[in-house]
């Protein structure tokens, strides 16, 4: 018998090669007459997002653009942002970019529309909305933040925070695999890892909400990414391998979104915040050593799993071989991709690990999914085996 389970994603999604250029068309039922666009300033060097706001501009809208968004992007921000917006007028939010600029987008919309408090927001459900139409359009095949119902935020000097609420979800996801031929090989490599991540922490979590179509959508997740992610990062102009990592990190983003990650996302994160070393490269460095640990309890699922990313360990007779060949391919897999696989190798040293172990420890949301519990002397040992 099935449990009882909920499932949220986002209202509309529109896949296409061109799609961000056409705007106008996809998302008129949204947009009102004065859209605002929330982006990095490495995507407006880049100019990828011209030709979306040439074919506003040209249908008649009135668009203005914030493009101060940071990795890690601190709360201090997200108020700049609301109040770029406000002064604008906006009547609808254009999140464009990585995770880092759809999740300020959603805040935006969120505090815009509703006049409430992020301090009284954060956690989940706690958000009240209503939000101004919002529609998030990734330039990276990693996050799936565009159908997430999640905004991470930096608060203080590294904390990491997030609001959980199906407010945060969009009007209207576009995926346009041409926006992210551009990116460079280590992004593209640790993006896809981060979607392989979702993936796998979706189809393994503990939370009461893991349901049939979040493990359905993982293991499609995982067919996808493993089956495109080496091509995308030495063949970066391969549209269809960009596609298929677009698609197949949506499709973890929405396993997640419903059947939430865990301790690697715990541990992940005070590697984030405090060594401002990308999201994805910190969960590809804890990955394999997390599901080390927790191969003492969940090794039938990862057994279950893991043909479906690596096809000739279905030959391997036993779970617990299979489990643990799953967590040293994946670890290969990143080397393989050019990332460093030591938090030596990105400036953590041993006399770091005590604070990040507390840090981690702070990811309570996050924890409480993952299939083995995790104290912090364990979060302080799994650091130490990936030093």
């Amino acid at each position: 018998m099935v449990a009882a389970f909920t499932f949220h994603t986002s209202e509309r999604i529109v896949f296409e090669n061109g799609a961000a250029a056409a705007l106008d068309r996809h998302a008129a039922d949204f947009l009102g007459d004065r859209p605002f666009l929330v982006t990095d300033p490495g995507i407006v060097s880049l100019g990828l997002q011209e030709a979306c706001e040439a074919s506003l501009t040209a249908a008649g809208y009135q668009i203005d653009r914030f493009s101060e968004v940071v990795a890690d992007p601190p709360q201090k921000l997200v108020e700049e942002a609301v109040a770029a917006a406000k002064d604008h007028g906006a009547t609808a939010i254009i999140g464009f970019g990585g995770g880092s600029s759809l999740d300020v987008a959603k805040l935006v919309a969120l505090l815009l529309g509703s006049g409430e408090d992020l301090n009284d927001a954060w956690g989940i459900g706690n958000a009240k909305g209503p939000r101004l139409p919002l529609i998030l359009i990734p330039t990276t095949a990693g996050t799936g933040s565009e159908v997430t119902p999640i905004s991470i935020i930096t608060v203080g000097a590294d904390e990491k925070r997030g609001v959980v609420s199906p407010h945060l979800l969009p009007d209207l996801a576009v995926l346009d695999p041409l926006l992210t031929l551009g990116l460079p090989a280590h992004v593209t490599a640790a993006t896809g890892v981060d979607a392989m991540v979702h993936a796998i922490e979706a189809y393994a979590s503990k939370s009461a909400n893991n349901n049939p179509l979040s493990r359905t959508l993982a293991v499609e997740a995982l067919k996808l990414l493993g089956a495109n992610i080496e091509t995308a990062v030495f063949d970066p102009t391969n549209v269809s391998a960009r596609g298929g990592m677009l698609l197949g990190s949506k499709l973890a983003g929405m396993a997640f979104a419903n059947s939430p990650v865990a301790a690697v996302h715990a541990l992940a994160y005070p590697i984030g915040g405090t060594f401002h070393v990308p999201h994805g490269l910190s969960n590809a460095l804890v990955l394999p050593h997390v599901l080390e640990f927790n191969n003492a309890v969940a090794a039938p699922t990862y057994a279950d799993l893991a043909p479906t990313l690596f096809p000739d360990l279905s030959d391997l007779p036993s779970a617990n071989e299979r489990a643990d060949a799953f967590a040293k391919r994946l670890a290969a897999l990143t080397e393989k991709l050019g990332l460093q696989t030591h938090l030596s190798e990105v400036g953590i040293s041993e006399k770091d690990l005590p604070k990040m172990a507390s840090d981690a420890m702070k990811q309570t949301r996050l924890l409480v999914n993952n299939p083995r519990e995790v104290t912090e002397t364990d979060a302080f040992n799994i650091y130490a085996a990936a030093l």
